[in-house]
């Protein structure tokens, strides 16, 4: 697989561009130890998304939301109530944290969620809204959200 590198430039251009639902499916949201890859347009239709739902095994709390470009090119990801992260710098966060595209280091830097957009980091509901709405997700898709 050939690797696919962004300048930080396209990257934050990926990030801030508008993000629909590709049509009216309503998604499951997973259950213990599953995940769901969601796909998503940009609103004139020349990007392809995915955001990612996943759900910790035995932790039920433990969930990652992250949202990809391009198939492969992580994007922005937050991770609630799992390990710790090192950043490249040494520097260790706890969870919750949040995964940012830096040009050379993918999503290998995470920062607490800033509080100005993620209110309730530890509510898994009320952050998967703030995710969307961080990642500029503004035709959000149809998710079915169960016993979570």
């Amino acid at each position: 697989m050939t690797e696919i590198v962004l300048s930080q430039a396209e990257a934050d251009a990926l990030i801030a561009l508008e993000k629909h639902r590709v049509d009216e499916q309503t998604w499951a949201y997973p259950e213990s130890g599953g995940k769901v890859e969601i796909p998503l347009v940009s609103a004139d239709k020349r990007e392809h998304f995915l955001l990612d739902i996943s759900r910790g095994r035995i932790d039920l709390a433990k969930t990652t939301y992250q949202n990809r470009a391009r198939r492969d090119i992580p994007l922005v990801r937050l991770d609630i109530a799992g390990p710790p992260h090192t950043n490249p710098d040494g520097e260790r966060l706890p969870c919750p944290h949040l995964h940012l595209y830096r040009e050379g280091y993918e999503d290998k830097w995470a920062f607490p969620p800033p509080a100005d957009s993620f209110a309730a980091p530890l509510d898994i509901v009320r952050a998967l809204n703030d995710f969307m709405q961080y990642c500029n997700i503004s035709k959000p898709p149809n998710i079915s959200r169960g016993l979570f």
